[in-house]
């Protein structure tokens, strides 16, 4: 039998990624999943490889007029829901000095307003039981020159997981957070990031992650299904995906 057989999911961001991977994972499984995006060659993409077993919506994670729209998309098309994976995200790579209000409000917009407001307006349609889980980050705790205002953001979800987590015990439905590290993903993490500066972040990921290599995205969904359905007895955490970096273990001397 397969494992999500029977499951209804939810997927954020899902069109490229970690997000896709989730996707990806939930479909092998045998869950029904709706995916979103605001790309829209990255939403076709997905159309033309999952047709109809996957539905594709565009939403824009900042608008809020796209989020109660969504809201009334997932209660047509799936009804009640068993997992939301709240994996949209947003990062621009600025010293604190270059920073713009604009640059500022998307990455909030993005990142912090729309996971909250997604949460609020999905919340209703999971099942008792069910649960969500937050993308979070290792900038959350380390200091990453450049990152100021994405680490800012990407730390509210965890502070949003554990209220949402006590807010949401009495219908049973946990709220978790996986926090990846580098990531081998088509922008690895980094909006607009220059083909040049992806390989350079992609080797600074193999030299400084303590287990010598960056994450794939599958062994994040891995993480995010563990929390999404077999944790049963676990919630409000922020589980890290992120081959060490973040916890202070130093890797070996070759």
């Amino acid at each position: 039998m397969e494992k999500y057989a029977g499951k209804k999911a939810v997927v954020t961001g899902g069109t490229i990624g970690m997000g896709l991977a989730i996707v990806k994972a939930l479909i092998d499984g045998g869950a029904e999943v709706l995916l979103t995006g605001r790309n829209e060659k990255n939403l076709e993409a997905a159309r033309r490889e999952f047709g109809p077993r996957v539905h594709v919506v565009r939403s824009d994670a900042a608008s809020l007029a796209d989020i109660n729209a969504l809201g009334a998309i997932v209660e047509e098309k799936l009804g009640q829901i068993d997992f939301v994976s709240i994996n949209a995200g947003f990062s621009q790579l600025e010293p604190f000095d270059q920073v713009t209000e604009e640059s500022y409000d998307r990455q909030f917009d993005i990142n912090t307003k729309g996971a909250f407001f997604t949460v609020q307006r999905l919340a209703p349609l999971v099942k008792d039981g069910g649960s969500f889980v937050f993308t979070t980050s290792v900038a959350n705790v380390m200091g990453i020159p450049g990152m100021n205002v994405y680490s800012g953001a990407k730390a509210a979800l965890r502070s949003f997981a554990k209220v949402f987590a006590a807010e949401l015990l009495p219908r049973g439905i946990r709220v978790n957070a996986v926090s990846p590290g580098f990531v081998k993903t088509p922008t690895m993490g980094v909006a607009g990031a220059s083909e040049e500066a992806l390989a350079a972040f992609e080797k600074e990921g193999n030299e400084i992650t303590p287990m010598g290599r960056i994450g794939m995205p599958d062994e994040v969904a891995r993480a995010v299904l563990f929390l999404a359905f077999d944790a049963t007895f676990t919630t409000g955490v922020e589980l890290a995906v992120d081959g060490g970096i973040a916890q202070g273990i130093t890797a070996p001397h070759q």
